[in-house]
């Protein structure tokens, strides 16, 4: 097949090219440029896109090779991907931008451009796996490393998609055996340092990015009853969970810490409770999509068991699961409504949704409302 791999300039995108190279296809290497400032260097930053990465993309490229090239997509990522996160936290959200990244830019404007160019798929260097059923038709399932998985964040892939997409990792029992093969390789990212926290915050500081990008306003602090308990700065800089940074000027009953239960951006209100109340029993979630051919149930709106998981790190949890008619605000695909037999702690609007079935990716959702039966009989 002709494979166009993706380079961030890591070791796992490097080895991921090298494996498709060795079984026989024709591969040409492309790393996307997300990032327009100038003199951006690896030193003191955290993220994966920078001149640096670039360079190492190019030297991977030319000990297996194969064709370099670099695409500029830092206009789609801007509007994509950072001003999507601005908006979200705006309207007191929590987003993902990495499964946004993966949904806006790697599979979909890099995936429509390598069709059109006359590619047959993408390959990146993630940690998941693609099995073909009886039928010939593509499910994505968790990677052989579970430590190492990275199916969550993959888990806006749509059926179309799938087709094209190839995950050469797959299989691998560790990341510590794709170092020793990149060195063997002779890839010089054989020991480079993984990326992670957010690219384009490059110092981690998330807060004081957003005090740049969004108006901050002083607001009320209340507890679960609506009683006053302090001042906050600006509620788009709170997150649910959160504990510190409260100041709180009204120590709880009990003595015990607080945590924010949730955002009010509209009414410029953070909420804060006791942390039994961050326990959420059921989940509603919009702008669903079904990585690969959706199960029989969710044509029916019929109820389902899987686990559901919130965090590309987290744990999943045992749910039942439904599909129900809804809102505009929901999508042409209506809303998916799932109930934790164990509670979650902490999930916010924003945040992303994953079901599986075993190893097997369902499909995900952009959580819209997270409910604690606790609270809801306060």
């Amino acid at each position: 097949m002709r494979v166009l791999a993706a380079m961030s300039g890591g070791v796992d995108s490097a080895v991921a090219a090298a494996r498709a190279v060795e079984a026989g296809h024709d591969v040409v290497g492309v790393h996307l440029a997300l990032s327009r400032m100038p003199g951006t260097l690896r030193t003191g930053s955290r993220g994966c896109c920078t001149i640096e990465d670039s360079r190492d993309a190019w030297r991977a490229c030319d000990v297996l090779g194969i064709p370099y090239y670099v695409w500029d997509f830092s206009e789609r990522f801007k509007e994509d991907v950072v001003q999507d996160f601005i908006d979200e936290y705006a309207a007191g959200r929590t987003p993902n931008p990495c499964m946004r990244c993966n949904e806006r830019i790697k599979f979909a404007a890099l995936l429509e451009k390598a069709i059109a160019l006359g590619f047959d798929a993408v390959c990146t260097g993630h940690y998941a796996k693609v099995i073909e059923d009886a039928d010939g038709n593509r499910e994505l399932h968790r990677a052989a490393d579970w430590a190492k998985d990275q199916s969550y964040v993959l888990g806006v892939l749509t059926h179309e998609q799938l087709k094209h997409s190839m995950f050469p990792l797959a299989d691998t029992p560790s990341k510590a055996e794709v170092r020793a093969e990149a060195e063997r390789r002779g890839l010089s990212v054989a020991n480079k340092p993984d990326s992670h926290d957010i690219c384009f915050i490059p110092d981690g500081d998330t807060a004081g990015w957003l005090a740049e990008k969004i108006d901050m306003s002083t607001g009320d602090i209340v507890d679960e009853t609506g009683a006053k308990v302090g001042e906050h700065p600006g509620a788009n800089a709170f997150t649910v969970g959160q504990r510190r940074g409260l100041k709180l000027g009204t120590p709880a009953a009990d003595g015990k810490p607080r945590f924010v239960l949730e955002i009010r951006p509209k009414e410029n209100k953070v909420v804060v409770g006791p942390e039994a109340l961050l326990a959420i029993d059921e989940i509603r979630g919009i702008k669903v999509s079904w990585a690969g051919l959706p199960i029989a149930e969710v044509g029916t709106g019929a109820e389902f068991d899987c686990h559901a998981q919130v965090r590309a790190h987290g744990d999943p949890v045992p749910a039942t699961a439904r599909m129900e008619a809804a809102g505009d605000d929901a999508g042409a695909a209506g809303q998916l409504v799932v109930r934790l037999t164990t509670p979650l702690r902490g999930v916010a609007p924003g945040q992303t949704i994953v079901l599986y079935q075993g190893s097997r990716v369902l499909g995900q959702a952009t959580i819209d409302a997270a409910r604690s039966l606790q609270r809801a009989e306060l």
